[in-house]
């Protein structure tokens, strides 16, 4: 699986926890949606994916654009 892959899913599913959690434990729990969602937002201007980074680090994921 290529790395953009991995970092929608792990963003989706940060953001249906965030929502989760603020629903059932504490409303401060919405604030992990609406970092993903700056952090999603921001990316594409400044080309800058932390999460991308750190999957690097942990050499998970295809970066080169191969068909699978």
């Amino acid at each position: 699986m290529k790395i953009e892959n991995y970092v929608r899913l792990i963003a989706g599913s940060l953001v249906l926890l965030g929502i989760l959690f603020g629903n059932i434990f504490s409303p401060l729990w919405d604030f992990l949606p609406l970092f993903v969602a700056a952090n999603l937002i921001q990316s594409p201007f400044t080309g800058f994916c932390g999460l991308e980074k750190i999957l690097k680090l942990l050499n998970i994921g295809k970066q080169e654009d191969s068909d699978e």
